[in-house]
């Protein structure tokens, strides 16, 4: 048997991560392209991620750099499985005690559209760009993300194809909606072992009637956001929107609530928040139905747009007849409340993703190269999280689960307890990693000639994973 080259080591414990997928690429080309690709990714952003930004070429006229044609070889020809990748990233996730699903967490769905323009690229379209708020040509991507209130990284991600790439459109037996692929990621994430308590969405998935069927029919429950004003059948004397639901719900005053019930959230700088929630019926959504209507609002007096949740979910009611006969635990208005509050930290990792990791900087057209780049942002994103939590390893055993009914909810089993927060992780990782290439490449444009002692310790250092602090003023 041939044996296997050993690939130039990555900087830091880069090279640890890069290290446990090595096993899914052939060739000693792939491995190296594989650690060069996440070095570039988790660089600072000085410009587009490109890849001439990645290879460290300059722009444009560095674009037949060789260093730069191996990475587009790397990321458009070569033959390796970005599923394959995937799945190991995710892995890797559940096998480490700090990063583990628990089933008190939630499986947030969602999707995000980039611009692009042009029509040579896989999966561009005239479609809805929810980052931009308006239709453009553009590319958009279903993904899922887990989440608790500490910690949150994504799992899956799929383009959406739209209808006039295929031949038959809408009609064509490989065309999926939105919908859709949110629902087989939905399962994919329980098949691949992720546990949580709910699927959360906004209420571009809520207000589909079919996407909950299907979550219903795969045995996942849900919480999800509805359109206030979204109509539904009802006799002429009953509400038939959410608005008109929450309205007639008895109030007078904190004092006297009445139909109301205090769900107080407390958010990561600390502070706490007073919000009322309350069952309302709409047509045959009821307490006791199978879709219960929760509305939660900050002010229940007047119901203010941005600070009111319309909310259908399946999770039985605490104490109610479905609550013997479901395949779900109870939760009661405050858990659902919780629940659906989660969802935002999605829009977070879209942020960091993008703003970050140049999720939407790809200079590639091919459906495997975009496929790809986005599978190669996500190792990136979750190395952060691995060089973070390997260095503050938890000192105690790890805890039982959480109750997945209960309202108190602490620290994830094997977490540690110090405050998690992914743009320190990213500081933290550059600390090391931005010395290492700029040190390099300023002393390669200066001279041919090996750097001197203290600067080949100073490299080594920060070779070797050794952060430096880069905000001293003195």
């Amino acid at each position: 048997m041939t044996v296997r080259r050993r690939c130039s080591p990555a900087p830091g414990s880069l090279e640890g991560y890069a290290a446990r997928f090595d096993d899914l690429f052939g060739r000693l080309a792939q491995r190296r392209g594989f650690r060069e690709y996440l070095t570039g990714l988790l660089a600072p952003r000085d410009r587009n991620k490109t890849l001439t930004c990645l290879a460290g070429a300059e722009p444009v006229i560095g674009a037949q750099h060789p260093a730069v044609q191996r990475l587009q070889f790397f990321l458009s020809e070569s033959t390796w499985d970005h599923e394959q990748v995937n799945a190991r990233r995710v892995e890797l996730l559940l096998a480490d005690p700090a990063t583990a699903p628990h089933a008190g967490g939630v499986l947030v769905v969602d999707d995000s559209g980039d611009r692009k323009d042009g029509t040579a690229t896989a999966h561009v379209g005239n479609q809805w760009l929810g980052r931009y708020g308006k239709t453009d040509r553009g590319i958009v991507t279903v993904t899922t993300l887990w989440a608790d209130e500490r910690l949150y990284y994504p799992l899956h991600a799929v383009p959406y194809t739209p209808a006039h790439h295929f031949p038959k459109g809408k009609h064509d037996p490989d065309f999926r909606t939105k919908l859709q692929i949110a629902a087989d990621l939905a399962v994919q994430a329980r098949q691949s072992g992720v546990v949580f308590r709910a699927v959360a969405a906004d209420c571009a998935y809520g207000d589909q009637d079919g996407f909950r069927a299907d979550l219903r029919a795969a045995g996942l429950p849900f919480v999800m956001a509805l359109k206030p004003h979204r109509g539904t059948w009802a006799y002429a004397d009953q509400a038939y929107t959410p608005v008109d639901a929450a309205r007639d719900l008895a109030w007078n005053s904190p004092e006297e609530p009445g139909d109301w019930t205090p769900a107080p959230r407390t958010f990561r700088d600390g502070h706490t928040q007073t919000w009322w929630a309350a069952e309302a019926r709409l047509g045959w959504w009821g307490p006791d139905g199978t879709t219960r209507l929760v509305v939660a609002t900050a002010d229940p007096a007047t119901l203010p747009e941005k600070a009111t949740w319309y909310l259908a979910t399946d999770l039985p009611r605490l104490g109610g007849p479905r609550a013997v006969d479901s395949p779900h635990p109870p939760a009661d208005l405050a858990e659902i409340v919780w629940i659906y509050g989660i969802r935002h930290w999605i829009e977070q990792g879209y942020k960091q993703v993008k703003d970050e990791l140049g999720w939407a900087d790809f200079q590639a057209r091919s459906d495997t190269a975009i496929r790809r780049h986005q599978t190669l942002v996500n190792c990136a994103f979750c190395f952060c999280w691995d060089a973070w939590l390997a260095d503050r390893a938890p000192s105690q055993p790890a805890a039982p689960p959480p109750d997945p009914g209960a309202r108190e909810r602490g620290p994830a089993p094997g977490r540690p307890s110090a405050a998690l927060c992914w743009p320190r992780t990213i500081r933290e990782v550059r600390g090391w990693l931005v010395p290492w290439i700029m040190l390099r490449r300023c002393w390669r444009a200066w001279s041919n000639r090996p750097p001197p002692a203290e600067l080949q310790a100073l490299l080594d250092a920060v070779a070797s994973g050794q952060p430096l602090y880069l905000y001293h003023l003195s």
